[in-house]
């Protein structure tokens, strides 16, 4: 008897039927999964093996930045495997050097040195010890709408209800109040914002306070785009008590907002940027805390307590320089401005054309749809942290008609790769426009 192998391909019902008896799925009730089959995938669309395809609205996780199957990135996996597959952290690799120095070139200010980790979570999981062995301080501050990962020390500083689960988590992070709260509330003025941030900061003694973690523009939290002044104070206030100001940039940053990095938009430079996801469009697992020179300095008679076997994987580093070769050749960064006012334009008429649309936040191709049962009141068509059937039934829907993207609560996301078509963008949203006729 014959061993099946990978050239065997398998049905979608076959590759559902094993995974779920054999793996588990993440963030799931086991007996509630229902996977989409994936056979393969270009550009902005994948499909099952029986071919149905569908419009990759979400970049999967908001990370397939250049889109699915780019032939450059392919072949610099190819070589690099063919070379040099692998090499531990303590080694020099040409991959390594050269993305170091090319990251050193598109970071903001003099952030200029960078330690490369699997992922974003583990990114800051290294960004909070470089934070606490850098100042002696033992604190770290986030927002309660915040996302930063899934590992030990990130999920405690996440902010949603993806932490309840794991505490009481590491000691010392505190979570502060955002300047948004809710579809129904709003936003607060930014001295209002700035204000109640600096209270917190005296409250817990400025002089135990290693780090404020934030995201320039929260992700799954509901594409927060801050208002002007905002990221601003921020940095002023962790200057003035001499608190580090993390970035993290896992899910915003590589031209997601038609910038480098989000943070770029308000001309502000954070002690330490976090990063994942669109460094290598997610073709191989890779990420990074980048560093400003003065920090970098403090650890070149000191040591750096962290680090793991796959850290500076060159398969992964050479997966990055090619990506980031693409975003260079197509001009994916300016290109995702462009497309994303269309974006803009697209998220307003709805906005404008269905009641239920309580309100739409975008900036480049980050873009969310919040909904609501009654527009005057704002009440969300969905609780927080729950659902309802008319959000199930939307979610059912857009399957159905071959759209792919998260929904979330009461909200929904249009976050898709950067090579978007404007044809392909607007095939998406009047699948969207559809989907909101029939839960109306």
């Amino acid at each position: 008897m014959t061993s099946p192998t990978m050239t065997d391909a398998m049905t979608g019902p076959e590759m559902i039927a094993l995974t779920k008896a054999h793996t588990i799925y993440e963030w799931s009730a086991q007996s509630k999964v229902d996977p989409i089959p994936v056979a393969g995938a270009l550009g902005s669309w994948f499909w099952t093996p029986e071919g149905k395809r569908y419009l990759d609205f979400n970049s999967q996780l908001m990370c397939v930045n250049i889109g699915h199957g780019d032939a450059r990135v392919i072949k610099a996996i190819q070589e690099q495997a063919a070379t040099l597959a692998y090499a531990n952290p303590f080694m020099a690799t040409e991959p390594r050097a050269r993305l170091g120095r090319k990251l050193a070139e598109i970071a903001p200010g003099d952030i200029d040195t960078f330690f490369f980790t699997n992922g974003g979570a583990e990114a800051n999981e290294n960004a909070v010890k470089l934070a606490r062995q850098f100042t002696g301080r033992h604190k770290i501050l986030a927002r309660y709408r915040s996302y930063h990962g899934a590992t030990g020390g990130a999920i405690t500083l996440t902010g949603d209800p993806r932490r309840w689960a794991a505490e009481p988590g590491i000691a010392g992070v505190v979570h502060v109040a955002d300047p948004y709260h809710g579809v129904q509330r709003g936003w607060d003025n930014v001295a209002l914002a700035l204000a109640n941030l600096e209270e917190v900061i005296q409250l817990e003694g400025p002089q135990t306070i290693a780090a404020f973690f934030l995201e320039p523009v929260t992700g799954t939290n509901g594409i927060l785009v801050p208002p002007d002044g905002y990221l601003q104070g921020i940095r002023e206030l962790c200057t003035k008590y001499g608190i580090m100001m993390v970035a993290d940039e896992v899910m915003s940053g590589f031209g997601r907002t038609g910038e480098w990095f989000a943070i770029n938009h308000w001309g502000v430079v954070p002690d330490l940027l976090t990063m994942a996801k669109g460094l290598t469009s997610a073709y191989v697992p890779l990420g990074a805390v980048g560093m400003r020179r003065a920090i970098a300095d403090h650890f070149k008679e000191r040591v750096f307590y962290g680090g793991l076997t796959y850290n500076s994987h060159p398969l992964a580093c050479a997966a990055a320089l090619a990506t980031l070769a693409v975003y260079e050749e197509d001009d994916l960064i300016a290109k995702a401005k462009r497309t994303g006012e269309v974006m803009k334009r697209l998220l307003g008429d709805l906005e404008a054309r269905h009641e239920i649309v309580g309100a739409t936040r975008s900036i480049g191709l980050f873009g969310i749809v919040e909904l609501v049962r009654d527009r005057r009141t704002k009440e969300p068509l969905a609780p927080f942290n729950g659902t309802s059937e008319p959000m199930q039934k939307l979610g059912r829907f857009f399957r159905e008609q071959g759209l792919y993207t998260f929904v979330r609560w009461n909200t929904f996301f249009t976050n898709p790769p950067l090579t978007i078509s404007e044809d392909e963008l607007r095939h998406g949203f009047a699948i969207i426009d559809r989907g909101l006729r029939e839960i109306a």
